[in-house]
């Protein structure tokens, strides 16, 4: 990302790649609930229906199966579609559509049709919404074949990827993090597209490599100044996409470093950070000087406490105690 330049938010990034798509494909259309004169629970379509009108914004009631399908189908039917769960925890709600036909259309028609639809909805623990709300199930859709999954973890990004998302010829889920939508950073005017498959290295280190997935990122590179000041140099990635992911970038990191951390906001079991981990023992087992560790929330529902739920997710502190233990480790074993 550039040093300098025109500085706007996480939402509004998302609303200028919006923008800018549906002025240059009129295929393009936008379903979901109160993303219309509203302009979204997380302000995600402001000024949009403004300009773009009901046959280009559409705002559904409360039913993301019923939604999901329509999107769907149109989408099959040959327009560009975003389907808006707004919450991905009532993405569930529509799974069926999502796994059994947006990813499988292609394969099943012999490539005769294709389901070009972008599945959006908003992540993870924010303001202590409860378990109904606070879900980061994205490492589900990973394991969907024919599903292409991103994980944005900052304006320029989100602006880039979700551009991108919108001219692929098949499904894509855009999964957001709740409370990313008002950080800042710079974001050009002019445009630019951000390929799939195509991992940031956010900071450069040769002690270990910590992988972060969406907001983690942020925890992660704090972890990582805190660790420098101690004389540990710790090299942090941020895989942006994990459907298609970034194995070459990854795995020459930690072949660098010899260590690895994940972040990973899920619970540890089957998560996408166990599937990281299994990359390193299969990549990189010779280069390893320590066991790989993943840092997760605890295998819980989502507590309405703040103070619970601040226990129950990865923190700065966490990550930084962790790696500590695992450098102490090291040197023993050394």
């Amino acid at each position: 990302m550039s040093e300098q330049g025109r500085v706007i938010n996480y939402g509004d990034a998302g609303v200028e790649a919006l923008r800018e798509e549906m002025r240059r494909d009129e295929t393009i259309v936008y379903i979901g609930q109160g993303i219309g004169a509203r302009g979204g629970n997380f302000r995600q379509t402001r000024g949009l229906w403004k300009e773009f009108g009901d046959h280009r914004l559409r705002d559904t009631g409360i039913c993301e199966l019923g939604a999901t399908g329509v999107a769907i189908g149109a989408a099959m039917a040959g327009t560009r579609t975003v389907i808006d769960e707004v919450f991905l925890d009532f993405a569930l709600e529509a799974i069926t559509q999502i796994v059994q036909q947006a990813a499988n259309i292609s394969y099943m028609s012999n490539g005769k049709i294709k389901a070009p639809v972008v599945i959006r909805g908003a992540m993870g623990a924010v303001r202590n919404a409860g378990a109904h709300h606070s879900h980061t199930f994205y490492n589900w859709f990973a394991n969907t074949p024919g599903l292409k999954v991103v994980l944005p973890s900052n304006p320029y990004d989100l602006k880039g990827l979700f551009k991108t998302a919108l001219r692929d010829p098949g499904p894509v889920a855009v999964i957001e993090h709740k409370s990313l939508y008002n950080t800042k950073c710079v974001v050009p005017e002019e445009e630019y597209l951000i390929p799939f498959g195509d991992a940031r290295i956010v900071r450069e280190g040769t002690d270990l490599t910590i992988i972060a997935m969406s907001r983690m990122v942020d925890l992660a590179s704090k972890a990582a100044a805190a660790l420098d000041f101690e004389g540990i140099s710790a090299e942090v990635i941020d895989p942006r996409t994990i459907v298609p992911l970034d194995r070459q970038k990854i795995t020459a990191s930690i072949k660098k470093t010899g260590r690895l951390v994940v972040i990973d906001e899920s619970p540890s079991s089957c998560s996408f950070a166990a599937e990281l981990l299994a990359i390193a023992a299969e990549d990189c087992f010779d280069e390893l000087q320590v066991p790989p560790r993943r840092i997760n929330s605890l295998p819980v529902p989502n507590p309405f406490s703040p103070v619970l739920e601040n226990q129950m997710i990865p923190t700065v502190e966490r990550i930084v105690a962790e790696i500590h233990s695992m450098m102490k480790s090291a040197k023993r074993k050394a």
